[in-house]
């Protein structure tokens, strides 16, 4: 399997626009005193190479293709022990970087972009900066707040630890293959949220829960958590999960801590 096959078959297009290419390094912002820039899915690295005339940024990349990550010793000599054959969603970044703030850039393969969140997510504490080109109907989903219907798990989870940009739309033919769909590219800049003011593995659950069945008020959504009925007359729970702000989850993940039954 060569390199661009390899690549469609992991749901990436190469981008073949230097114009693009630029504005989406120079959408970092390195907050923080970030120094540390890591690219997911360099493919043939021409996000790499711009990225490596800002000599300020402390540049790594990580792909999976054994191809893509041959011509990358190859064709960017500079890097050197600082090329990552690995996959980014079993990578620990705190094993690579210690304690040091990180900002994360790529065109992401779609078809896991969304897994790519969840992976940020997990390392929030770490990753202050995210700015990342992908699908367009996921980078709209991301950004937009309660009440639409395309707002959903990912959108509250990562709204509560990063303001999120959608910065530019992409059209397909910048891309080797051109894919059938629009991109986009949006930026992620943690807030100043360190801690949730609730039990945050319980957030998680009564966030997904509350989408598993979103056409269902919280009231039954949330039945599986096996609150009394005489606990969910708050007309909270007459609300479907796509109208609470991150804010109203929390205190929905307080209301249900405290009536839960004990296990």
């Amino acid at each position: 399997m060569d390199s661009v096959k390899a690549k469609k078959h992991l749901g990436q297009h190469f981008l073949n626009d230097s114009n693009i290419a630029r504005n989406i390094v120079e959408a970092l912002r390195l907050p923080d005193g970030v120094r540390h820039v890591l690219e997911i899915g360099p493919g043939m690295g021409v996000l790499t190479q711009t990225l490596l005339q800002h000599p300020e940024y402390q540049t790594a990349v990580v792909e999976i293709d054994r191809d893509s990550v041959a011509y990358l010793h190859k064709h960017y000599p500079t890097l050197e022990d600082r090329i990552y054959s690995q996959d980014f969603l079993k990578m620990d970044l705190r094993q690579l970087y210690g304690d040091q703030p990180l900002s994360i850039i790529g065109n992401f393969p779609y078809n896991i972009s969304s897994q790519i969140y969840f992976q940020i997510l997990a390392h929030r504490q770490q990753v202050r900066e995210s700015v990342g080109m992908i699908q367009k109907e996921v980078a709209d989903r991301l950004a937009t707040g309660p009440g639409s219907k395309t707002y959903g798990i990912l959108s509250v989870l990562l709204q509560a630890f990063y303001d999120i940009e959608y910065l530019f739309t992409v059209a397909p033919h910048v891309f080797s293959p051109p894919p059938k769909v629009q991109s986009a590219v949006i930026r992620l800049t943690r807030n100043a949220t360190e801690h949730l003011a609730c039990d945050e593995k319980l957030f998680f659950r009564v966030v997904k829960q509350a989408f598993a069945t979103r056409r269902k008020t919280l009231r039954n959504a949330l039945k599986p958590f096996g609150m009394p009925p005489e606990t969910t007359t708050d007309p909270i729970f007459d609300l479907r999960a796509e109208q609470l702000s991150v804010e109203d989850f929390v205190g929905l993940t307080r209301h249900v801590q405290q009536h839960q039954p004990a296990s």
